[in-house]
């Protein structure tokens, strides 16, 4: 589809819903939804692994795959357990977070995937801050929505402090501020694919879970809003 096109197809989904009361609220997750992201997160660690040399078993420095990360993310929800995940079956790396030394206990693990994830996360926002925009019909579906009295959420497994950064520069302040819920994987203790945002939000919001629409691009980001 042209942008146009997509905007006029979800204008029209959106209006034939609506009058039919099918849907309470819409819920967006945000990573491959609002945004094209996910190349961009898997750019942001591997500049995070040349960054502090991450290498498992001596294999040179560690570096995904666009074809593993697309498996990798409708696997894993959420940045810091995408990590543990692959060291736990790939073995503990070696870094210059730990001085060349892989981690020998979950004190030193949690300091290499905290220190990788924070550095990360920067390297996301300096890429997002270049001109990366909403995929096209999105801000079109959440206005549709909300003048339709729809309530409008965003439900993401990446962190608080990341979430709100890419919405800000995404949608702009004043639809973020527009929104009628948001939350991240820090205010649930089960990441997707587990239903727990959902139902959560779905809570939050006052509305049966049965009757919200959810928005989502990954395998573990579906098997979280039907459970839920």
């Amino acid at each position: 589809f042209t942008a146009s096109s997509r905007i006029k197809t979800i204008e029209s989904i959106v209006m034939s819903s609506v009058d039919q009361d099918t849907y309470s609220a819409l819920i967006f997750d945000c990573d491959g939804v609002i945004v094209e992201s996910e190349n961009i997160h898997r750019e942001a660690y591997n500049a995070a692994f040349q960054e502090f040399q991450v290498s498992c078993d001596g294999q040179g420095i560690l570096e995904w795959s666009e074809e593993f990360y697309d498996v990798l993310q409708n696997t894993v929800g959420g940045g810091k357990p995408k990590m543990r995940w692959y060291f736990k079956r790939h073995g503990w790396p070696t870094s210059t977070v730990l001085g060349g030394a892989t981690p020998e206990s979950e004190t030193e693990q949690e300091q290499l995937i905290d220190t990788l994830q924070d550095w990360k996360t920067q390297k996301y926002k300096d890429i997002i801050k270049n001109g990366v925009e909403a995929r096209p019909g999105v801000e079109a579906l959440m206005d549709i929505a909300k003048s339709r009295g729809i309530p409008v959420a965003v439900c993401s497994a990446a962190t608080k402090e990341a979430v709100i950064f890419v919405l800000e520069n995404l949608l702009g302040e004043e639809r973020f501020n527009g929104l009628d819920l948001f939350m991240a994987g820090d205010d649930v203790t089960a990441k997707k694919p587990d239903p727990m945002i959902y139902n959560e939000a779905a809570k939050r919001l006052n509305k049966d879970p049965a009757s919200c629409l959810v928005v989502e691009d990954s395998v573990i980001g579906l098997q979280a809003a039907i459970g839920a």
